[in-house]
């Protein structure tokens, strides 16, 4: 790890935590035209109560103030929020870089240009499987080729290096290759994260988590392929088999990262939307800066982790024991091995789980819709039109689907 002027080391910087977060995950609505079996947020349906433009602004001016470098603008289906472009465009104008992750609903042509047109901003298109069979079983109906259909527009447009997001389960791990070609076939950046049993990925977990052989194939894949791929740090519990993964190799929730939740919650993790990490509110007073610096419990998240169980593994200071939210989901204790430890310790724990799990954590919301919602948009002015009132619920509010 590289050293300060001073001695420091900057993972023991980061572990300390910040005046301001290298970056945030902001979910900017639940409403979502898609129902993947693994969101981690459970969306689906917007939440009446979502941030106002005028609120979003006024957060976006805090991280201007704060020196934030970039957000990673989520949901839901950010793009289907009637002032997403309004919003992007505020950001970026006040120095604040936007990464958003969208299924491609979106991704017209039109809207192809004007991402390619600005330097502040990076798009990740979301694909699951490297085949349509693959991917559709998670995401569902249509969302393969429309996916490829963004891809091919934002490839069109002359934007490069955009990224494709990949969730790692057992059924897409043999597809790592076929994943690699696919985003050098449109000029992308691969991007793979890990799986973690959040939100609806609770229910899903025990059947999609790669098995602890694909763990060692996808640490020996990413060693491989260096920072030519992606990993937003998501995988620094494997880096256990010996040699550190590039990336930071640290949990940062509360420390160098945090989640802002749709109404404005937010917690120390984009992984772990639940009341356990909840920090506090930008609605309240002193806003998102006095919950990022006041907040008691980033406060206890930036003291000395000790490892607990885990301080007498051999292993311990390259996987610092794990994903806090993995193991709180999985109804491990937050002091022990990640349940994907690659030295077994976290299968052991699991194992001795009760066998109704019926008193596992839950998410602090469900916001699934009961059902499907047709992909395909019939015409431009459609994806322009505002939601039908501020309180309707149904994520395409307002557009006309075929």
């Amino acid at each position: 790890m590289t050293a300060t002027a001073a001695g420091t080391r900057l993972v023991d910087l980061f572990e300390s935590g910040l005046d301001a977060p290298i970056c945030l995950t902001w979910e900017l609505t639940y409403a979502c035209n898609l129902a993947c079996a693994h969101c981690l947020s459970s969306s689906g349906r917007r939440d009446p109560r979502e941030l106002s433009t005028a609120e979003a602004k006024a957060v976006i001016d805090e991280l201007e103030a704060m020196q934030v470098f970039y957000v990673n603008i989520g949901g839901g289906e950010p793009t289907v929020r009637a002032d997403f472009w309004e919003l992007l465009d505020y950001a970026t104008a006040h120095h604040v870089g936007v990464k958003f992750s969208t299924n491609g609903v979106r991704i017209t042509p039109e809207a192809a240009r004007r991402l390619a047109a600005n330097d502040y901003v990076d798009v990740q298109i979301s694909l699951d499987g490297a085949t349509e069979h693959v991917n559709d079983a998670v995401r569902g109906p249509g969302s393969y080729a429309m996916a490829i259909k963004a891809m091919e527009h934002l490839s069109a447009a002359g934007m490069r290096n955009f990224k494709l997001s990949v969730v790692c389960t057992r059924h897409n791990i043999p597809q790592l290759d076929e994943f690699k070609a696919l985003a050098d076939q449109y000029g992308a950046q691969l991007r793979l994260t890990r799986l973690r049993p959040s939100g609806r990925g609770a229910d899903v977990w025990d059947d999609l988590h790669p098995t602890s052989g694909q763990q060692r194939e996808l640490y020996d894949w990413l060693l491989a392929h260096g920072d030519k791929v992606l990993t937003g740090d998501s995988f620094f519990h494997l880096s256990a088999y010996g040699e550190p993964l590039p990336g930071l190799n640290l949990c940062g929730a509360g420390r160098v990262v945090c989640l802002i939740d749709p109404v404005g919650d937010v917690y120390a993790c984009p992984f772990a939307i639940h009341d356990e990490f909840l920090a506090g509110n930008v609605r309240a007073p002193g806003g998102f800066t006095e919950v990022w610096r006041g907040s008691e419990l980033f406060a206890r998240l930036r003291t000395p982790q000790h490892g607990g169980a885990c301080a007498s593994c051999a292993f311990y200071d390259t996987c610092k024991g794990g994903c806090m939210a993995a193991k709180f989901f999985t109804g491990l204790p937050l002091d022990g091995p990640d349940p994907e430890c690659v030295q077994g310790y976290g299968e052991q724990q699991l194992a001795n789980r009760p066998g109704d799990r019926t008193d596992l954590p839950k998410p602090s919301g469900d916001h699934s819709r009961r059902r499907p919602v047709d992909l395909v948009l019939t015409r431009r002015r459609d994806l322009e039109r505002p939601p039908v009132s501020d309180c309707a619920e149904d994520p395409l509010a307002g557009l006309r689907l075929t």
